[in-house]
C-alpha cells in the first residue's frame, strides 16, 4: 500500500510539475509496478493488449479516414447552410456538429481537425474566432460522454471495473461492464447543456476585447500579420554581386546582420527553394527573396551592395499564393516540438519551414526567434509553400489554424469511410463483440479499402495518448489488488461519517474534477475508480453509479487552459486569457457538476 501511494504521489507530481514527459512518467510507474511485484509480472503489460487501448487506436484511426474523406468539409459546408451567416445561430450549429461529432472521434483529435474549419466559417462570415473557438472546444468536453467510443476515461472504465470485480469481498455483487450506450441518457443531458448554456450566455461569457487579432481571420487580410505580429513590408528580390559582403557567407549569419530583412526564398544558379536553411550558402549572382517595409530594404541592399528589384522576376513562383504564403500553426499537447528551440527543429532544412514569429498569450518573439523554446499552445507564424505545410501537418506535431488552400484528399472514398465507420457502430451495439474488435473491423475496412494507407495509419496514433492509458492501467488494478483502495475509501468515510449518499458522491466528484484539472483525465479516472468502487461497496451505494461519476467528472475540466489538450489548442487562436477560462469555466463547471449527479442518480435509482 506504500508503494502504491508513493506511486499515486509520484505520477500526481511529476504530471502537475511537467518535469518530465507524461508518457515516460507512465512507463516509470509500469516497469516500478513490475519490478515491485505489486501485480504478478505477466500483468504488467496487459494493459498495452486490453480492450480500451485497441478501441482508442482503432478510433484514431478511424477518425484520420473521415477527414481524409473529405467529412469535414462536407461538413463545414452544412454549417454554412444552416446558419446563414447570423453570428447567434452559426455558433450553435457549430456547436451542435461539433457535439455529434463528440460522441464517436477522441476529443484532441476532434479539436485539431475543427479548428481548421472553424477558421473557414470565421473567414466567410467575418464572426471572430473567439466567439467561436471556446465554445466549440467546451461542448467537445460536454458532448464527449454520450458513448464508449471516443471518451478514454469511459473506455478505461470496463477494464477498472474487471479489476475491481476480481477483488471484491464475499458475498458483493459483480458489477456489470458498461455498454456501448449504456451512458447516452447522461451524455445527451450534458451536450444539450453544453449547446443551450452557450446560445444562452455566450455574448456576455465571451472576450469582447477590441482586438485586430480577434477581429481578422487568419490568412483573410496581409494586414492581420502586421497589425497582430508586426510583420509588415514588402515582398522584393536582392541580386548579390561580387563586391557584396554577402558573397560567402550563409543563410544564418546574414539574418545576424544588423537591418536585415526576413528572408524567406533563395535561388542559386536554377535551382530555387522557399525557406532557405541556416547553413544554405550565398554566391554571387544569388538571388533573395525578402520581406520587409521598403526603406528598409533598400537600406540593407546599399550597405550589402545588392541590386533590388520590387518585381518578383525570378522567384514569382515561389511567392505565387497559390502555392506559398504565411500562416498560423499551434503546438498541441502531444506534440514532439514541445520543450525544443525552433533552431533545434531545423524546420527550414527538413520542412522547408520559416518561423517568422512565436505567441505565447499576450506575447509575440520576433527577435531571436530560433532561440524560443516551444511550449503546448504557442502559436507559430510560419512562411511556407502550403504542399509542404500540409506534410508538416501530418506528424501531428503542429495543427495549421489558417484555412490555406488544400486539395481534396479522397473524396472518392467517402462512402466507404462512412459505411465501416457506421459498421463498426453496429457492430459494437448490436452484437456481443467486444468493443475493441468491432471498432479494429471499421479501422481494418478503411485500410483495406484505400481510405487511408498504413502510414497514414500510424501517423492517425496519438502514440503518447496510448502510452500514457495503457501504462497507468495498471496503476488501478494495483490500488485493487494491494487493497490500497478500500484503505483509502475508509479514511474518506472516517472523515464524513454517516453522510447521505449524495455527499459522498458529491466529494468523489469533486476530488476527480480537482485531479482532472492538473493532470490527465485518464490518470485522474484510473486513481479515483478504485476508491469510488470501494467507497460504495461499503456504504451500501451503487457501484455502477460511482464509477460512472468518476469518468464523467473527469471530463469536467474547463477552469485551466491546461486542463485538457483541446482547451490548450484553442487558447492561442483564439487569444484567449486566463480569466476568460475562468469566466466561463466556473459556471459551466458548476452546472455539469449537479446534472451529472442529478442525472446518474435517476438513470440508477
Amino acid at each position: 500500500m506504500i508503494l502504491v501511494l508513493g506511486l499515486v504521489g509520484f505520477t500526481m507530481l511529476m504530471l502537475v510539475l511537467e518535469w518530465i514527459r507524461a508518457d515516460m512518467v507512465a512507463l516509470l510507474v509500469v516497469v516500478t509496478i513490475g519490478l515491485t511485484g505489486l501485480i504478478p509480472g505477466e500483468q504488467v503489460f496487459n494493459g498495452f493488449a486490453g480492450n480500451a487501448v485497441i478501441a482508442i487506436i482503432a478510433i484514431m484511426i478511424m477518425g484520420a479516414g473521415l477527414d481524409r474523406a473529405g467529412v469535414l468539409n462536407l461538413t463545414a459546408s452544412f454549417v454554412m447552410r444552416m446558419a446563414r451567416g447570423m453570428e447567434s445561430r452559426l455558433g450553435v450549429v457549430v456547436n451542435s456538429v461539433t457535439s455529434l461529432f463528440s460522441a464517436v472521434i477522441p476529443s484532441q483529435a476532434l479539436a485539431a481537425l475543427m479548428i481548421p474549419v472553424t477558421s473557414r466559417l470565421s473567414a466567410r462570415t467575418g464572426v471572430p474566432m473567439s466567439r467561436l473557438l471556446l465554445p466549440m472546444a467546451f461542448c467537445i468536453l460536454t458532448a464527449t460522454n454520450t458513448t464508449l467510443i471516443a471518451n478514454s476515461p469511459l473506455i478505461v472504465l470496463n477494464d477498472l471495473i474487471a479489476s475491481a470485480n476480481s477483488n471484491l469481498p464475499p458475498g458483493a455483487h459483480t458489477i456489470p461492464k458498461f455498454g456501448l450506450f449504456s451512458v447516452t441518457p447522461v451524455g445527451l443531458i450534458l451536450a444539450l447543456l453544453g449547446i443551450a448554456f452557450f446560445w444562452l450566455f455566450s455574448k456576455k461569457l465571451l472576450p469582447e476585447r477590441e482586438d485586430e487579432r480577434l477581429k481578422v481571420t487568419p490568412g483573410r487580410t496581409e494586414s492581420y500579420f502586421a497589425d497582430t505580429y508586426g510583420i509588415a513590408g514588402e515582398i522584393a528580390e536582392l541580386t548579390v554581386t561580387a563586391e557584396s559582403p554577402l558573397v560567402g557567407m550563409s543563410i544564418g549569419e546574414v539574418e545576424q546582420l544588423h537591418g536585415a530583412p526576413l528572408i524567406l526564398a533563395i535561388k542559386n544558379g536554377n535551382e530555387s527553394r522557399v525557406a532557405p536553411p541556416s547553413d544554405q550558402m550565398i554566391w554571387v549572382g544569388t538571388v533573395l527573396g525578402v520581406l520587409a517595409p521598403k526603406d528598409a530594404i533598400n537600406a540593407f541592399a546599399n550597405n550589402q551592395l545588392c541590386r533590388v528589384s520590387m518585381r518578383m522576376r525570378q522567384l514569382g513562383e515561389q511567392f505565387n499564393t497559390t502555392r506559398a504564403g504565411i500562416s498560423e500553426a499551434v503546438v498541441p499537447p502531444s506534440s514532439r516540438f514541445i520543450k525544443q528551440t525552433v533552431g533545434d527543429l531545423r524546420l527550414r532544412k527538413r520542412f522547408g519551414i520559416s518561423v517568422l514569429a512565436v505567441n505565447r498569450g499576450d506575447e509575440v518573439f520576433r527577435e531571436d526567434v530560433r532561440g524560443v523554446t516551444l511550449r503546448a499552445g504557442d502559436t507559430l507564424v510560419l512562411h511556407s509553400k502550403w504542399r509542404d505545410l500540409m506534410l508538416a501537418e501530418e506528424d501531428r506535431d503542429i495543427v495549421v489554424v489558417t484555412d490555406i488552400p488544400k486539395e481534396e484528399q479522397r473524396p472518392g472514398k467517402i462512402w466507404q469511410a462512412v459505411g465501416f465507420f457506421v459498421l463498426a457502430k453496429c457492430l459494437a451495439l448490436f452484437t456481443h463483440l467486444d468493443l475493441s474488435v468491432a471498432m479494429m473491423t471499421g479501422a481494418v475496412g478503411m485500410l483495406l479499402t484505400g481510405v487511408l494507407n498504413m502510414d497514414e495509419a500510424y501517423k492517425a496514433i496519438n502514440w503518447k495518448t496510448i502510452f500514457v492509458t495503457a501504462c497507468l492501467i495498471p496503476l488501478g488494478w494495483s490500488m485493487d489488488s494491494t487493497g490500497t483502495a478500500s484503505w483509502i475509501a475508509q479514511e474518506v468515510l472516517a472523515v464524513l461519517g454517516h453522510a447521505p449518499q449524495w455527499t459522498l458522491q458529491l466529494s468523489i466528484a469533486v476530488l476527480t474534477l480537482l485531479f482532472s484539472q492538473v493532470m490527465s483525465n485518464v490518470g485522474a479516472t484510473v486513481m479515483m475508480v478504485p476508491i469510488a468502487i470501494s467507497v460504495a461497496v461499503t456504504t451500501g451505494g451503487n457501484p455502477s453509479a460511482y464509477a460512472l461519476i468518476v469518468a464523467v467528472s473527469s471530463s469536467n475540466t474547463f477552469l485551466l487552459s491546461s486542463g485538457h489538450p483541446a482547451l490548450m489548442m484553442v487558447a492561442g487562436p483564439g487569444g484567449y486569457r486566463a480569466a476568460d477560462f475562468l469566466r466561463v469555466g466556473i459556471p459551466l463547471t458548476i452546472l455539469m457538476l449537479v446534472v451529472t449527479l442529478v442525472a446518474i442518480n435517476l438513470m440508477y435509482r
